[in-house]
């Protein structure tokens, strides 16, 4: 049974992230990506190698394209107008310099939608910075919303905007490839990666919109809604005195309903009987002594015991699991076969785990989860497929550097 993007090209020039991640969720649906990489760029972040790169670059074939040689902008010209999909996240005009551009190629091929996902989005004054996760959450906001009361500079730390761009980029990929069947032509789509951020304080810029104020960082604690037990609680099992040794669980009483479950849960301890805590504005109000209260619970069990007793009577709870969690006791990604070993070996980190796409078509599967190839390894096989060129003069390409 075919996947539902089989028979799409995609030429992917992204790097790093954002623009790897998008075309990461459309390869595992089935379409051909075709990765360009040279050896000259085949460094950090986008050396076979590194983390980042094997995380985000399966399910395509590697294609070496010396970008700086003529020859090699004249295949690339060549490809672009065999694609379907072009994609890039350079900053802005980088294909254009290199004759490979969306006004240049659509005259030869009306059919190709292109999306550039830059930093900022082409025009406008920041246009032309060079962006990278801490910048962009800095400068959409972001990182000053996601910390602890009192301090602005925390952040969010993991490439968040990243993941989040490479969704709104696939998303739009797909909806320009339906604009197409309808209209029968491809289009470009400027995609700015600040603005994806921007979408994320949303409730922050309301507040500011309707009632002129500046949210600040809340930490655990819900800054528009008013609801307590709400935040993470100290639990037995402590395996040493690195953070990473704590063990912890998120509890959230959203209703008064939940709060009278939970106190059962704890088994209806004395303090939680007192009238301040009939109401959500009277346990927000004494939140401390509540927290107090609830911490001497949850420190004599696991968080695992005490999240099946929340769950088993409707109280929202999780253990706040970390990667040793995930991989080796998570039951639910155990049952689900998310996780699963690669089929590659990367350098030093040997056999590696990889996820699966989080949802399932029961049409067309998408279960095919093929290892992230070398620089250049399907040089003859996506030459011969795109542009009919033969293996003698792919390897004549690659001798004079062209393919390299």
């Amino acid at each position: 049974m075919s996947r539902p993007l089989e028979g799409i090209r995609i030429l992917d020039f992204s790097h790093v992230l954002a623009g790897p991640f998008a075309t990461r969720i459309l390869g595992d649906m089935g379409a051909d990506v075709v990765k360009i990489n040279s050896a000259a760029r085949a460094v950090g972040a986008n050396k076979a190698t590194h983390p980042f790169y094997i995380m985000w670059n399966r399910n395509k074939r590697a294609l070496a394209v010396n970008m700086s040689s003529e020859e090699g902008r004249e295949t690339c010209r060549k490809l672009c107008e065999k694609a379907d999909i072009v994609i890039d996240n350079f900053s802005v005009g980088v294909l254009d310099r290199w004759g490979v551009g969306y006004e240049s190629t659509r005259k030869v091929n009306p059919g190709v939608i292109y999306i550039q996902m830059s930093g900022m989005g082409e025009g406008g004054p920041w246009s032309k910075f060079v962006t990278y996760a801490p910048t962009i959450h800095a400068i959409a906001g972001l990182t000053a919303l996601t910390g602890v009361p009192g301090r602005s500079d925390i952040g969010i730390g993991f490439s968040y905007n990243d993941h989040q761009a490479g969704l709104h980029g696939a998303v739009a990929i797909l909806a320009a490839l339906e604009s197409r069947q309808n209209l029968g032509r491809g289009q470009r789509i400027d995609m700015s990666q600040f603005e994806v951020g921007v979408n994320f304080s949303g409730p922050s810029l309301l507040d500011y919109f309707v009632n002129n104020n500046s949210s600040e960082p809340t930490g655990n604690k819900l800054p528009y809604d008013i609801a307590a037990p709400h935040a993470c609680y100290p639990c037995a099992g402590v395996s040493g005195d690195a953070v990473v040794d704590e063990r912890w669980v998120a509890i959230a009483c959203m209703t008064d309903e939940q709060w009278g479950a939970f106190k059962g849960v704890m088994g209806n301890p004395a303090w939680a009987d007192e009238s301040v805590f009939d109401s959500a504005s009277g346990r927000v109000e004494n939140v401390t002594r509540l927290d107090e209260g609830v911490t001497k619970y949850t420190q004599t069990l696991s968080p695992e015991d005490i999240m099946v007793a929340c769950q088993k009577v409707g109280v929202p709870a999780g253990v706040v699991q970390n990667a040793e969690d995930l991989v080796e006791r998570d039951p639910q990604l155990k049952q689900s076969g998310f996780l699963h070993t690669d089929e590659g070996e990367y350098g030093k980190f040997g056999v590696t785990y990889s996820d699966k796409l989080p949802f399932q078509f029961e049409a067309t599967p998408c279960d095919i989860y093929e290892r992230v190839h070398r620089v250049g390894e399907d040089n003859v096989a996506v030459l011969q497929d795109w542009l009919d060129m033969s293996e003698a003069d792919v390897k004549q390409a690659e001798e004079a550097g062209t393919l390299k």
